[in-house]
């Protein structure tokens, strides 16, 4: 079953690229005591995710924070070298914090898992925007069909803060 508002994040494990190379975070790490806006992307460097919803998440980012965001994080069902050069490659000035969820723990834990073998994708991880205050979700925007960013953007969750 999928997560709701008023779920509390279960208990996962992350990788994030630091100068000693790849590291754990937990989610107690990433959301314990802090408001994070999460997004969602099925894959870096994909099309629609690389066009269209990271710069909306990038455009909003300022106003995010203004408004009472403490970080703002982007998970992907991809390793944290992939996770890095995107990082590097779309985000200049050092705003969000790239999660690689390579085994797609988290992403199954909260029932957000996409199939998209039929591309040759394997298992990835469905559009969704997040807003987490201190581990429970309070603000949930997922997306019908991957290949969209009607609800899922940084405009959208800007609007719901």
């Amino acid at each position: 079953m999928a997560i709701q508002t008023g779920d509390k994040l279960p208990e996962a494990k992350f990788r994030v690229m630091t100068a000693d190379g790849p590291q754990v975070k937990t989610t107690d790490d990433i959301f314990k005591g802090k408001k994070v806006a999460l997004f969602a992307v099925p894959g870096a460097y994909t099309g629609t995710c690389h066009k269209m919803h990271l710069p909306s998440i990038f455009l909003n980012a300022y106003a995010m924070k203004d408004k009472g965001v403490d970080s703002i994080a982007i998970v992907s069902v991809n390793d944290a070298f992939v996770m890095n050069a995107w990082k590097r490659d779309t985000d200049q000035r050092d705003e969000a914090i790239f999660l690689a969820d390579g085994n797609a723990d988290f992403t199954k834990a909260i029932g957000m898992e996409l199939d998209a073998s039929a591309n040759g994708l394997g298992v990835r991880s469905k559009r969704y925007s997040m807003l987490v205050e201190d581990g429970v979700v309070k603000k949930l925007n997922l997306e019908a069909m991957p290949g969209k960013v009607e609800v899922s953007g940084g405009d959208t969750l800007l609007g719901q803060l």
